[in-house]
Parts: C-alpha cells; structure tokens; sequence
C-alpha cells in the first residue's frame, strides 16, 4: 500500500530482528500475486509461524472467474504444493464462499473433490450474500435460495470436521510449544504456533497442579484430541 510494491519478505526479514517478537504470523495471503520468495524465508526462520491464511475463496475456474479473484485453480494447486514441499509441516487455512452468483451443482462437487484432496489443515465457509458497490452485488442476480446456499456450507464443514478430527489424532502424544492465551473453568486455553486466535483449535490444559502465566509459552503434550480442539498437559 505505501510503496506500490510487494515488499512482504523485507518486511518480514526486518521483524525478526526485533527482540521480544516471538511469533509472528501470516494472514490473508491472496493467491493472486503471493510473493513466493517468502516461503523460503518462512522455512528458515525461527519466529516466522509454519502457518499460513489463504483465503482461496472457491476452487472453480467459473466462480473465481465471476468473483474476479485474479488466480486460477491451476495457479492455486501449484502453490500449495510448493509451500508443503518446502515446509511439510506447514499448517493451511482457507476460507470458502458457497452459493456464488452462477455457481453451479457441477462446480460446488468441484470444490467438495478440492477440500477432501487439500485436506486444508484449518478451513472457515461462509455463504454469499450481495453488498452494495461490488461486482457481484452490483450486476448479479442472487438466484440460489439461501437453503441451498446453507446446505453447501454445511457439506462443506462436514468434510472438514472429518479431516480436522485425523490430524487433531495425528497430535496426541507429540509435545508443543504453546502460547497460553486464557483461563476458562478449570482449564488454560492456549494454541500452538498452528493457530490464530478466535478461528482455530485450542490446547485446553488442566490447571491442576500447574498454574501458567497467561501470554507465555510452554511446552504441553498433548493427551486428546476432538474434531476442533486438543487437549494436553505442561510439561515441566
């Protein structure tokens, strides 16, 4: 915005000389244009979150072409399986928007095959809804009924539930560095480096004989796992 050019991975060089920032992570990482030289210094980097917050929004050429997303499906596969080959542990968020103007049966199957195949590691869906001074709320009819367009979502979280359940398992008994970030009931609330605040997993730790000091990190082995939450204990 201010220099009128892609600056991201100086900016990102420069963060981490900065004492006291201990994470740092990536969020609204466009398909369109990423610089991908910033994948390289992510995998170096020891602050840098091995995370990242794509919002692809659908998977279909026609819909992305109607939504003027700028990227193609083709573009979008190529660059995620760069960034896994070149941080296999990289986690991936993304959004989803169903019920696009002109989105069709056979491109809603399309983006269904795209979630089981990514298996995205964290994914939000979101039904469409016109607004004012855009494209598509300004010259698209919205003829899909909101049943339909809530249906899709609910397709879609579905499979979600499912894959974000076998990578949760995939967890339990691994240890991780977690930041905690609250105390509810009986438990602290904190998240690994694989998780923003409000829209991810959480790591619920009991308290029991531990008493961690909100906005550190420790190291918590996690004991259970449910579709969108863990749960672990600290290790001393």
């Amino acid at each position: 915005d201010l220099y009128k050019q892609n600056r991201l991975a100086e900016l990102l060089t420069e963060l981490e000389k900065i004492d006291g920032i201990e994470r740092i992570r990536l969020h609204y990482a466009y398909p369109a244009g990423f610089p991908e030289e910033v994948i390289g210094i992510m995998k170096r980097s020891a602050k840098i979150c091995n995370y990242i917050d794509i919002p692809i929004q659908h998977i279909s050429d026609n819909v992305l072409k109607a939504m003027r997303r700028g990227h193609t499906k083709q573009k979008t596969l190529d660059l995620i399986v760069k960034m896994r080959l070149e941080i296999p542990d990289i986690a991936i968020r993304t959004t989803l928007l169903v019920g696009h103007p002109g989105e069709t049966e056979q491109d809603f199957e399309e983006l269904k095959e795209f979630v089981r195949a990514i298996r995205f590691d964290r994914l939000g869906v979101f039904t469409y809804s016109p607004e004012e001074n855009t494209h598509a709320g300004d010259t698209m009819e919205d003829l899909i009924p909101e049943e339909v367009k809530q249906q899709r979502a609910e397709e879609i979280m579905a499979i979600q539930q499912e894959i974000s359940l076998e990578k949760n398992r995939a967890m339990v008994g691994k240890t991780y560095k977690v930041l905690i970030d609250r105390k509810e009931g009986d438990y602290f609330i904190g998240r690994t480096e694989y998780d923003s605040p409000e829209v991810d997993n959480e790591v619920l730790i009991t308290s029991g004989n531990s008493q961690p000091a909100i906005g550190k990190f420790y190291n918590v082995n996690i004991t259970e796992a449910s579709d969108f939450d863990l749960f672990g204990v600290i290790i001393e």
